[in-house]
């Protein structure tokens, strides 16, 4: 598939003049700047204490390629999301992907990071057909996140109901 994307994307003659790096060969394999962007340079890469009541972890993989992506979100008493981490391992398609929901959840609502789809990823990150699974796996990294925060918010609810009777 390399060779092919290669022959592609690249005359014979860089071929056979010179070796390609590995991000260079990435470049030059026909992967969108954006994608290429935020496999050089990912934002928000780490984690975040899982314990943590105001702190969503969402940890989802896809079999069939082997990608697997954490997402944590931390989310202020207003319901802001104030923080981001992930920590992804996969292509560069997947890491891109992460990085990129890493800066569109932040500054939103729980709500309104509920609305970011992967074919809106996709689209920013311009991914071929076969990449749209990279794109998929951040969307439910995102859903996952969120589902863990509200489930520690609606039993941090059913302890402060319970304290009180």
């Amino acid at each position: 598939m390399a060779a092919t994307a290669a022959k592609n994307c690249l005359s014979p003659l860089a071929l056979l003049t010179r070796r390609l790096s590995a991000p260079e060969f990435i470049t030059q394999s026909c992967y969108h700047q954006k994608v290429v962007d935020h496999y050089e340079n990912p934002r928000n890469v780490g984690s975040m204490d899982k314990s943590s009541k105001n702190v969503g972890t969402g940890l989802v993989g896809a079999p069939a390629c082997g990608d697997v992506m954490k997402l944590q979100i931390k989310v202020d008493d207003q319901g802001k999301i104030v923080d981001a981490k992930f920590k992804t391992f996969g292509c560069g398609s997947a890491i891109a992907s992460s990085s990129l929901a890493t800066e569109w959840v932040k500054g939103k609502t729980v709500d309104e990071a509920l609305a970011i789809k992967n074919t809106d990823i996709a689209k920013e990150l311009s991914l071929p057909p076969v990449k749209l699974h990279c794109s998929m796996l951040a969307e439910d990294a995102i859903k996952a996140a969120l589902a863990d925060y509200r489930l520690k918010q609606h039993d941090n609810h059913q302890e402060a109901v319970g304290a009180s009777n």
